[in-house]
């Protein structure tokens, strides 16, 4: 693909990405909401189709994380292939991540026959759900962590390649190192409550700035700075 092409591509799979990822993220909250398990599978059963939709969304991010990982390659590979490809698989492995909603389709199977178990099955089926949610959270962690990664040496590259605004460059690779930074501290417990929604925020407003400037913009090729 041209270069052209590839910013084109890659800024509206930043916004689309978002635009699936987000509102998946706030339903599934909302469907899966109540105090304990029994209350959240509860819950889930009364919104079945919603919960279909969110495993669609889930999917849909897949395709999202790769078209996006080969666009940015594209844009990058000039400046230092190796890196953009460590990159690519880092995003690519996002992907993947995204592409396994056993959590959600466990928890949409587990809901629908909650109904039917007998007293004595009351206890597995709690303890089922709460591993499945804990899974979720887990894949949903690891995934973050590829995409942190993956961002970061992303953002390094068109930093280092002169080839988009600087300002915006420095946006993408501070706010990549600090979920980068912040995910493993999180996965240990020692950060917590709004610490892990505000870390979010700097690479947010990369991801939506950088996709609407890709739209009309195509980011110089590796050398262009020196001519």
């Amino acid at each position: 693909m041209t270069r052209k092409t590839n910013a084109r591509l890659a800024g509206f799979m930043f916004l689309f990405y978002i635009a699936c990822a987000f509102p998946q993220m706030v339903l599934f909250n909302r469907v899966a909401s109540g105090e304990g398990i029994a209350a959240k599978l509860a819950s889930i059963a009364q919104h079945v189709p919603t919960m279909r939709w969110i495993i669609v969304l889930e999917l849909i991010t897949f395709v999202d994380a790769v078209a996006l990982a080969v666009a940015l390659y594209g844009l990058t590979r000039d400046e230092d292939q190796e890196l953009a490809v460590l990159a690519l698989s880092c995003r690519v492995g996002e992907g993947i991540l995204n592409a396994i909603p056993v959590s959600t389709l466990g928890l949409l199977w587990l809901a629908t026959d909650a109904s039917k178990a007998t007293a004595q099955d009351v206890g597995a089926v709690n303890a089922l759900g709460s591993l499945l949610l804990q899974i979720g959270t887990w894949k949903a962690l690891a995934a973050a962590n590829c995409f942190a990664v993956g961002s970061t040496i992303f953002a390094y590259l068109f930093l280092r390649a002169r080839s988009i605004p600087i300002w915006l460059a420095w946006v993408g690779v501070l706010g990549s190192l600090l979920i980068v930074i912040l995910l493993p501290l999180q996965l240990a417990g020692f950060v917590g409550g709004r610490v892990t929604d505000l870390m979010w925020i700097p690479i947010a407003v990369f991801e939506i700035v950088f996709g609407f400037w890709l739209l009309f913009k195509v980011p110089s090729p590796a050398g262009a700075r020196e001519r």
